[in-house]
């Protein structure tokens, strides 16, 4: 589905990723994680076009990324950013509709409207329908931008930080609804997380950055590991894995 080659992105004349290489399938759940500064963000922006890289490749389904245009990749590919500021003077219905404009003609049809009531009552936005966006609070205003993205119906999704404003109940539903997506309409689906709970709980694979670079990547108690979390992180940290999920508990600073 998404092959990443060599990927290089510079700026200001320094290099933050430097030769990031890795594939997502069809139906699989991948998690970038890394320290702040590592290039988790940058990498989903050069996924979804909104920077060109100065060296390397993305494909999506055996196309160059850049020969893509605009609206098909909006029809495959859908984003949810870790906040947006602008205000929103549109209802939460009107906001999640707006996820169908790469499929809509000359007007909204039933099959948009009930892609959109199917994804609000996934994400527990029903009572919130006629309700401002920019009166909800943090918490609910991420859902509403995710359940745009969803509304979209891509076949791949990018999620930089798509729970740092939920409380834990709304970040299981959202992951266990991202889980079930991948699994039922085959999405790939890349996130970047600062949660290594949530990405060894809901990942096939984790790629994990240090300096722009892939320090480690592959199933997450491959990736998740008391030397990698030294080596990346400076942190000790014991881990146990409880019926296949795996616990970081953060000992000290090494």
């Amino acid at each position: 589905m998404i092959e990443i080659r060599e990927l290089v992105v510079g700026y200001n004349g320094s290099e933050v990723l430097q030769g990031v290489s890795f594939r997502v399938e069809a139906g699989e759940i991948v998690s970038v994680i890394g320290p702040n500064g590592s290039g988790k963000t940058t990498l989903l922006r050069c996924m979804n076009k909104t920077l060109r890289p100065s060296g390397g490749s993305i494909s999506i389904q055996g196309k160059d990324l850049h020969g893509i245009g605009l609206r098909e990749l909006s029809r495959t590919m859908a984003t949810v950013h870790q906040r947006e500021s602008e205000t929103f003077p549109f209802t939460v219905f009107e906001t999640v509709l707006m996820g169908r404009r790469p499929h809509i003609g000359w007007r909204v049809g039933e099959r948009d409207l009930g892609v959109v009531s199917r994804v609000m009552r996934g994400l527990g936005l029903e009572e919130l329908r006629d309700r401002c966006v920019d009166e909800l609070s943090g918490g609910e205003r991420q859902r509403v931008l995710i359940a745009r993205a969803l509304a979209q119906e891509p076949s791949v999704m990018l999620l930089d930080e798509p729970t740092s404003n939920l409380d834990p109940r709304h970040q299981l539903e959202v992951f266990e609804l991202i889980t079930d997506l991948a699994v039922r309409k085959k999405m790939a689906i890349v996130f970047a997380i600062h949660d290594l709970l949530l990405a060894a709980r809901f990942s096939h694979t984790v790629v994990m950055l240090k300096g722009g670079r892939v320090a480690a990547a592959g199933p997450p108690e491959q990736v998740i590991t008391v030397s990698n979390l030294r080596s990346v992180y400076g942190i000790e940290a014991f881990i146990c894995s409880n019926g296949g999920t795996l616990h970081v508990v953060p000992r000290k600073a090494s």
